[in-house]
């Protein structure tokens, strides 16, 4: 069935968007190449660091001659292929999104980052993710401890997922964005995947947070729980700065817009006359199309993009409403 959306001001999705941080971990100090955050001067106390407007919490031992506990560490390793725990710093990427020089990493099945300054209260726009190398490995050859996913006949209906959910006032919400680092469900083998590149998750329907935690789950776990390894990479988060939200915009309708799912084209009825400009993003936050509203209904042109899910946004004077929308 196809369906008409209407987008509303004050909605989850409304909002009024004007400046942005990013925390890409570029400014932060490593004494050379190929190496990693490591800081044992408050043993089991948070030692973390900040980038953008985020503080990522980081706690190691001394113990047992120093081992990482649990958190964030920020890293500029390249080592893409060596399998096991002594390479638990590495991406899988090699490098940060776009070839960055640095990203993070972060270790334990569940970890919340908090944010600081203007971006509290506000949502989270979204951040790039992928495997470690570590955990990539892992998941594809099996070790000590964890299976090969997909086992030996291949068939076995293996996934990695990083649930992410947001904290505001130190209530966590409800909603949450699902991540898969891998996935192994479809009935098609040739489907499955273990995530290898920069992947961007968009987490504006958490809401206005303060802090975001992330939670890492198995289909492979034991007696003693998860099996395999609990990483994951990060990088480029970004926040908002300055956000109009729910409560401060009047409720009124912004535009329609259908068909959905859609083939060639999507017909855009604004109902708001300050709307100016359409674009369309892809899920890792690519800009698709963009195109001035000259009409009270416009056509956009579709035709050409790959199917898949999409954004469709509309810029005002005084506030952005987006959603989502499926090209067939």
């Amino acid at each position: 069935m196809r369906k008409i959306f209407t987008l509303l001001a004050g909605i989850a999705l409304a909002h009024c968007a004007k400046a942005q941080t990013v925390s890409n971990f570029e400014s932060l100090v490593l004494s050379k190449a190929d190496t990693f955050y490591v800081n044992y001067g408050l043993p089991n106390k948070d030692v973390g660091f900040n980038s953008g407007l985020a503080h990522f919490p980081c706690v190691y031992d001394t113990a047992f001659g120093g081992f990482w506990v649990s958190g964030f560490a920020y890293s500029n390793m390249k080592d893409s292929t060596t399998s096991g725990y002594m390479n638990q710093y590495a991406a899988k990427t090699a490098a940060g999104n776009n070839n960055s020089t640095k990203y993070a990493v972060a270790y334990g099945q569940t970890n919340t980052l908090h944010l600081r300054g203007a971006a509290l209260g506000k949502p989270v726009k979204g951040v790039y993710l992928t495997n470690s190398t570590y955990a990539y490995n892992s998941m594809r050859d099996g070790d000590f401890f964890a299976k090969k996913f997909g086992g030996v006949s291949g068939n076995d209906t293996d996934w990695f997922k990083l649930t992410i959910k947001g904290y505001l006032k130190d209530t966590l919400g409800k909603d949450s964005v699902d991540f898969y680092l891998a996935d192994f469900r479809n009935a098609d083998n040739a489907k499955d995947s273990i995530l290898k590149y920069w992947k961007w998750a968009d987490l504006q329907s958490l809401g206005p947070v303060d802090s975001l935690q992330f939670s890492l789950s198995s289909s492979d776990n034991g007696a003693f729980g998860m099996n395999t390894p609990a990483y994951f990479c990060m990088d480029d988060l970004t926040t908002y700065e300055t956000f109009t939200g729910v409560a401060a915009v009047k409720a009124m309708p912004v535009a329609k817009v259908y068909p959905n799912p859609a083939v060639n084209e999507l017909f855009v009825d604004v109902k708001d006359s300050s709307v100016k400009e359409i674009a369309v993003y892809d899920m890792s936050g690519r800009l698709m199309v963009q195109q001035d509203v000259k009409d009270a209904v416009t056509s956009v042109s579709i035709a050409t993009l790959p199917a898949g899910t999409y954004i469709l946004e509309l810029t005002g004077a005084e506030q952005t409403a987006s959603f989502r929308f499926v090209k067939q």
